[in-house]
């Protein structure tokens, strides 16, 4: 594999997606809309192409997760627009292209409708635009880009996404990601690629977890590419270090700001900036320095480096299967589960409660399994629901949920024994869970986690039954 050389202006971070054998779409993107844009990324662009493009030994994407730090107009916006160029007009993806801001969405649409205008590329296929505030779209044929503000609900009606993008990753939050997510479920080879400024005290937690785990030791499927001035890294308890960066030397201007070394910007530019808006927001805006990592991203309940080691995207369910289910907190949302055992998979992630059990009984009927819940929590609110449209379950107490939430951790943390597709709903679950003791052992906490947890309670659920010794026939599965 030869990467971009981006020797003049060297990424601060970098991780290159591991499994990648072929840059051909990559090269191919890059080309195209060169051609058609008129203008020539330069090499650290290239090189964040590449990382978003470069293909596995499988055929799939090599990493399923990218994430790009920069500075403003560092050019982010033109190499995500490569990638997505060439997926409407070569890959037939539906892509959903988000951001925190209606004009960073409006201009993202814009650029591309700008480039589908281009005289050579008149008459090969006629795009259809909408512009409507909300409803910004642009199809050709199957493929699709769909432009919007990230809301707790800004993913909601949309179907089988195969590339979300996140513009203003500083900005995102769980809850918002949440919604959005669960379209890539239904896609073969999805990708999410978020892209950001520095990470804002209060705001940035997501954006934290994805730069900690650009830190870490093994990231999985992953790539990531940051330019910042300061010099950051985990310590021997993987905590986060950030050295403190001397905003007035000038002589770490240019590292974060490839734009000056290719003649994008000049320092008139920068230095207009950093008397307008001193010291500590130019440090953010224009170097790539972060606020304070928030101290709870420090540790996470479930390692990431572990919970990629069981990553398989290739893992399919066993000729048996358990169901589970689960619902989130306040009825916020809900999830159906199921396990082999071995493999844990989210089947359908939705808002709300109340669609669970229609779509329980269809999953059932197409291919019969057990069905288990905690009645106790949340989702004994659908017990009378589940027995109207016929569907039984079996119980798990408060004890075998300990039981099982003990067993699924040790099933990541120690042989990697678990696998999972890397669902991004699962993924957020994961990433962002707390617990509770409960007796002497611990269960998953519902109520300090930061999102909706019931895709990992589910899945904790479902292989722990999996697993259980049952000698009672079938019908002694369902309670009525």
């Amino acid at each position: 594999m030869n990467w971009q050389s981006a020797e003049e202006v060297p990424p601060s971070l970098l991780v290159l997606p591991p499994d990648a054998v072929s840059l051909d779409e990559a090269h191919g993107a890059i080309e195209q809309w060169e051609f058609y844009s008129g203008k020539t990324l330069d090499p650290p662009q290239c090189l964040a192409v590449e990382i978003m493009m470069a293909e596995s030994s499988s055929g799939r994407w090599a990493a399923r997760t990218t994430g790009r730090e920069m500075p403003r107009q560092g050019g982010k916006g033109d190499e995500v627009e490569v990638v997505e160029f060439w997926g409407l007009t070569q890959r037939g993806e539906a892509i959903l292209h988000t951001a925190h801001e209606l004009n960073t969405v409006s201009s993202a649409h814009q650029r591309m409708v700008a480039l589908l205008s281009h005289r050579d590329f008149r008459g090969k296929r006629t795009p259809k635009i909408l512009n409507g505030i909300g409803q910004q779209l642009i199809a050709m044929g199957d493929a699709v880009i769909q432009y919007r503000t990230r809301t707790a609900g800004g993913g909601r009606g949309l179907d089988d996404i195969s590339r979300l993008f996140v513009d203003e990753a500083q900005h995102a939050r769980p809850e918002q990601l949440a919604s959005a997510t669960p379209t890539l479920l239904a896609n073969p080879n999805p990708q999410m690629n978020f892209a950001g400024t520095g990470g804002i005290a209060g705001v940035s937690d997501w954006w934290w977890s994805l730069r900690i785990r650009a830190l870490g030791q093994s990231p999985g499927d992953f790539g990531y590419m940051g330019h910042t001035a300061e010099r950051v890294y985990l310590d021997a308890e993987g905590v986060v270090v950030q050295e403190p960066v001397d905003v007035s030397d000038r002589s770490l201007w240019a590292g974060p700001n490839p734009t000056l070394t290719y003649g994008r910007t000049d320092m008139e530019f920068l230095e207009e900036q950093f008397r307008l808006l001193g010291p500590d927001l130019f440090a953010r805006e224009h170097l790539g320095v972060w606020d304070p990592a928030p101290v709870h991203t420090e540790v996470r309940v479930v390692p990431a480096a572990d919970w990629e080691a069981c990553r398989d995207p290739d893992v399919e369910r066993g000729d048996s299967v358990t169901y589970a289910v689960d619902v989130g907190e306040d009825g916020a949302a809900a999830t159906i589960a199921a396990s082999d055992g071995r493999a844990i998979r989210v089947l359908e992630w939705n808002k709300g409660s109340k669609w669970l059990p229609v779509k329980l009984a269809e999953v059932v009927a197409a291919r019969p399994g057990p069905v288990w819940l905690n009645p106790k929590g949340p989702t004994g609110a659908l017990l009378t629901d589940l027995a109207d449209v016929g569907v039984g379950w079996r119980e798990i107490d408060g004890t075998g949920l300990a039981q099982a939430c003990g067993a699924l951790l040790t099933a990541i943390v120690e042989g990697h024994t678990l696998r999972h597709s890397g669902q991004p709903t699962l993924d957020i679950s994961v990433a962002n869970c707390t617990r509770r003791n409960y007796g002497d052992a611990w269960v998953w906490d519902r109520r300090k986690s930061t999102v909706d947890i019931s895709p990992l309670v589910a899945v904790t659920i479902a292989r722990w039954a999996a697993l259980q010794v049952v000698t009672v026939a079938d019908a002694d599965f369902y309670v009525i």
